[in-house]
């Protein structure tokens, strides 16, 4: 180690492994360091940023010898976009170190005996898996260092549509080609960039809340529909007719047209009105015989495919013979209580968002299905006794929180209530390692099954099936 109390650089480092939020990891005088863009065998130089007591962080100045688990990168936009930062590492060693983090925290903050994990489920598509991206204007381009080493003195265009640079809320990378999303998600956004420096239209100044061009959302399904909703700071209804007048005859393809004005600070849209323009005010997706409505603000998994794999797994660890009654707690849209409705007597579903439970009420009555009931709420607050006594006690009941978990209170009540079986569903093992230790008085975990739903990132999704003793 070069000695340098403001910034030590540390050569020769030894990468050994990859950490739970997917940065990679080595020990220096019995010292953790984590770096990104490492992976296990690579041998580097590392410039430290932060120094505490047990652990370090810093990032790589020279690549000294490159992992024989390395692979070129597919994306001209890696490393400098903030999203599939693990492209260099082949897919199957990606599965390899999900697969250990899921049983590691379930061991390590769970304290808990787990029986033989199953094998993690890959992702049939690792590419143009997702069905959701959300696009951001900006005045405020993040130029890149060749392109200002190549042309120092030349005046840049600095407007841009794309993605935020990690840690950056006023850059934005433009893009060129995105690998996440299926066609014509691509197309749409580049003929949107074209059109708006065609027409001079104003991109949006994070800084100084100016400009009209903000957003561009891209909602693409199973049944090929497609969604796009324009999002801009002011009501200039002529750049809005007229962009998305060019998107709907550019692209005949898109099913629903809508557009949103947002004169706040942040770009969050669930609590503005959403403005009609062309074709359908929502798109459907389909899960074997089922039908789901995706408005603008629902939410539902953004790995369709992979979502499938994830609540056929749900339903068969609920063993639901049609006889019980069913709590599908944090439910959201309803797709697991609608997914698994014909296998139970009753499915009751509670979620936090008014919105979210019509979309759910919405979705059980285009499927003819009758015997769901969905109520709105806090999950600690309806989650009690009462309820219960009112609405039948559970016989089965299925988790699938936010990644915070769920409240201490609802564990109690759970605890209380004893269903039989409980499955739980989750985005962070970590969150439910903690969770099922609260559980455990009185469950024991019987199955465990991680899914891969991101490719090519750190985050993983995990079911445990809880059985009680």
């Amino acid at each position: 180690m070069r000695k340098n109390k403001e910034k030590p650089l540390i050569e020769n480092v030894l990468i050994t492994d990859i950490a739970a939020e997917g940065k990679a990891i080595a020990r220096v005088n019995e010292k953790v360091l984590f770096v990104p863009y490492a992976v296990p065998g690579d041998i580097v130089d590392v410039q430290v940023t932060r120094k505490r007591t047990s652990f370090m962080e810093g990032y790589i100045t020279r690549y000294v010898k490159l992992s024989d688990l390395r692979q070129d990168p597919f994306c001209e936009h890696f490393g400098t976009c903030g999203g599939c930062k693990w492209q260099f590492l082949p897919y199957p060693e990606q599965l390899k170190f999900k697969q250990k983090q899921v049983e590691d925290q379930l061991r390590r903050i769970g304290k808990l005996t787990l029986p033989e994990v199953n094998p993690i489920l890959g992702s049939e598509l690792t590419t143009h898996y997702r069905n959701k991206l959300e696009y951001t204007f900006s005045n405020r381009r993040w130029i890149m260092k060749e392109e200002e080493e190549a042309n120092p003195d030349q005046p840049k265009d600095t407007r841009a549509l794309g993605f935020h640079i990690p840690g950056m809320f006023d850059k934005i990378l433009n893009l060129n080609n995105c690998y996440l999303q299926p066609e014509p998600s691509n197309a749409i956004r580049n003929s949107a960039y074209a059109w708006a420096i065609k027409n001079n239209a104003e991109f949006y100044d994070v800084r100084n809340h100016t400009g009209l061009l903000r957003n561009l959302i891209v909602r693409t399904s199973e049944t090929g529909e497609v969604m796009v909703i324009v999002v801009f700071n002011e009501d200039n209804r002529e750049v809005i007719e007229g962009l998305l007048t060019h998107l709907k005859e550019a692209f005949p393809v898109i099913t629903s047209l809508l557009f949103v004005i947002n004169p706040k600070f942040n770009d969050t849209i669930n609590d503005l009105e959403i403005h009609f323009f062309h074709g359908k005010d929502h798109i459907l997706e389909k899960m074997e015989d089922l039908h789901f409505k995706v408005g603008p603000k629902s939410f539902y998994q953004t790995n369709s495919k992979q979502a499938y794999q994830l609540y056929s797994i749900t339903r068969s660890f609920a063993e639901l013979t049609g006889k019980e009654v069913v709590y599908d707690l944090y439910t959201g849209t309803g797709t697991i209580a609608n997914f698994i409705a014909r296998n139970a007597q009753k499915v009751i579903g509670i979620e936090y968002v008014p919105e979210a439970i019509e979309d759910a009420r919405e979705n059980s009555k285009i499927n003819g299905i009758g015997n769901t009931i969905f109520f709105a709420g806090d999950m600690k607050d309806m989650l009690k006794p009462a309820f219960m006594k009112q609405h039948g006690y559970p016989d089965v009941v299925i988790l699938d929180p936010p990644r915070a978990g769920i409240h201490e209170d609802v564990a109690k009540n759970l605890l209380l209530a004893s269903p039989k079986r409980i499955v739980y569903v989750s985005c962070n093992p970590a969150t439910q390692a903690r969770d099922i230790s609260l559980l455990s008085e009185k469950y024991k975990v019987v199955e465990v099954q991680p899914v891969d739903m991101f490719p090519h990132t750190h985050h993983v999704e995990n079911v445990v099936k809880l059985e009680l003793i």
